[in-house]
């Protein structure tokens, strides 16, 4: 069993057969040394592509990013969900609609920070139904940049995400691959690496 798989069964919980509360290392709480290590996995297997810029979603998507971004040696460039006074530019736009928080919401990214011709990795920490990834790839279309893959660190495959974005021909890493979970156990798709 890989380190990322015993991590989740060890200090992850299951909330009915949806829901996988990781918050004690991934998105509330980090684990800045275990996540350094996530960061070093995307670097290693997206390497051969040239990437210039790394595109999240905030908030629990900016760490793990900015951990590979360290790697890449490139900027992090984070879509911002909340309406902000210092956000006064144009902006590419996309709506999201979280499963989880039962809410539609606008991210945007600066014009400034996204050029035409760009390659662009995405990080993020779940993939489930797909939206935020999806809101992240309208905006590189916007921006004319080439997203080159998305790196996930828990994929929920039993969900329609990850289906939905290799049937767009987005290269999706996944470092743990969850085939079903209930409150009792997880069941994983695959071995990772790290």
């Amino acid at each position: 069993m890989n380190s990322l798989h015993q991590k989740i069964r060890e200090e992850g919980t299951v909330i009915g057969h949806e829901i996988l509360k990781v918050d004690s290392f991934l998105n509330h709480q980090l684990d800045i040394v275990f996540l350094d290590q996530v960061g070093r996995e995307f670097y290693e297997r997206f390497k051969d592509q040239k990437v210039d810029k790394i595109l999240t979603v905030e908030v629990s998507g900016i760490a793990i990013a900015a951990l590979a971004a360290r790697y890449f040696k490139v900027p992090v460039v984070f879509a911002k969900k909340l309406k902000s006074k210092t956000l006064h530019e144009e902006t590419y736009d996309a709506e999201v609609y979280s499963f989880t928080k039962k809410t539609t919401y606008q991210i945007k990214v600066s014009r400034k920070f996204l050029k035409e011709g760009e390659r662009v990795l995405l990080i993020d920490d779940f993939l489930a139904k797909g939206q935020a990834a999806l809101g992240l790839i309208e905006i590189c279309r916007q921006a004319g940049v080439t997203v080159v893959g998305a790196g996930i660190v828990i994929e929920k495959d039993f969900q329609e995400g990850g289906r939905m974005l290799r049937d767009q021909g987005i290269n999706v890493v996944s470092l743990a691959r969850i085939g079903t979970m209930d409150e009792t156990e997880i069941h994983f798709m695959e071995e990772g690496s790290i």
